[in-house]
C-alpha cells in the first residue's frame, strides 16, 4: 500500500520514520473499504454467486468479467447443455457464479480453480493446476461434460496448451475459450477453435485485447 516517498522523517528519538498525511489517509480509506466489504458478507443479501463476491488477486492474473459478459456467457452454456446438462468452467469463476446465480440446483456445474477462496462453492470445487492438467479427481470422469468454457489465466503457449489437455479430456463436444487475441493461432492449432465475433469485456482495462474462440456458432454470435 505505502509507495516510495510516502514515509516522512520523524522527530522522536527511535528514529522510526512515520507515514504521511496523505498516505495514513489512504491507508485508512483503504482499511475502511475492506471493513465495508466484510459487513456487506454478513448481511442478509450477500449473494456469494455475485460477480466480485471473491475480489480479484492480481497477482494470481486474476480479472473478473462484467457483469454484462459473464451473465452473457453464463446464458450460452445454459442454453447449450440445456436443463440437466453439464458444464465445466476452468479458471472461469465469474462465469460459473452467474450459471449458479440463474440455475441454482438444476444444473451440474464444476468450478476447476487454483484460488482455494472458492472452495466456499463446496463440492462444485475442485482444485485445478494448470502446470499438472489431467490431475483431476476421479469423480471428472473423461468426456463428461456438454461443454466446457476456460479462461487460462496466463496468455503463454505452456498455459494454453496444458489447459487444452484438461479441455479435451473433459468435453465431449462444445468448446468455449476466452483469452488474448494474440492466442488466435494456437487456439486454433490445438484446439480446432474459431475466433468468436462475441467481444468479452472486464471490469478492468486490460493491456492486451481479449477474445472469445469456439468450436460451435455461438448464439450470442448470431444475435450479434
Amino acid at each position: 500500500m505505502v509507495l516510495a516517498g510516502e514515509m516522512e522523517g520523524s522527530d522522536d528519538d527511535d528514529g522510526v520514520p512515520q507515514l504521511s498525511s496523505h498516505a495514513l489517509a489512504a491507508l485508512q480509506e483503504f482499511y475502511a473499504e475492506q471493513q465495508q466489504q466484510e459487513t456487506l458478507k454478513l448481511g442478509p443479501e450477500y449473494d456469494k454467486f455475485s460477480v466480485g463476491s471473491v475480489e480479484e488477486d492480481w497477482q494470481l492474473s486474476q480479472f473478473w468479467y462484467s457483469d454484462e459478459t459473464a451473465l452473457s456467457l453464463a446464458k450460452e452454456v445454459i442454453e447449450v447443455c440445456g436443463e440437466n446438462g453439464r458444464i465445466a468452467c476452468i479458471s472461469a469463476p465469474s462465469i460459473y457464479q452467474k450459471v449458479r446465480g440463474l440455475a441454482r440446483e438444476s444444473l451440474h456445474v464444476q468450478l476447476l480453480e487454483y484460488d482455494q477462496r472458492f472452495a466456499i462453492y463446496g463440492d462444485d470445487f475442485v482444485f485445478y493446476d494448470y502446470n499438472e492438467p489431467l490431475k483431476l479427481p476421479e469423480s471428472l470422469e473423461q468426456s463428461s461434460f456438454d461443454i466446457v468454457i476456460a479462461d487460462p489465466p496466463y496468455l503463454s503457449e505452456e498455459c494454453l496448451r496444458n489447459t487444452a489437455q484438461t479441455i479435451k479430456y473433459l468435453s465431449r463436444g462444445k468448446i468455449i475459450l476466452c483469452t488474448g487475441a494474440i492466442m488466435e493461432d494456437l487456439a486454433a492449432q490445438i484446439l480446432g477453435l474459431k475466433i468468436c465475433k462475441f467481444i468479452p469485456k472486464h471490469t478492468r482495462s486490460l493491456a492486451n485485447e481479449f477474445r472469445c474462440y469456439s468450436n460451435y456458432e455461438l448464439t450470442l454470435d448470431r444475435l450479434a
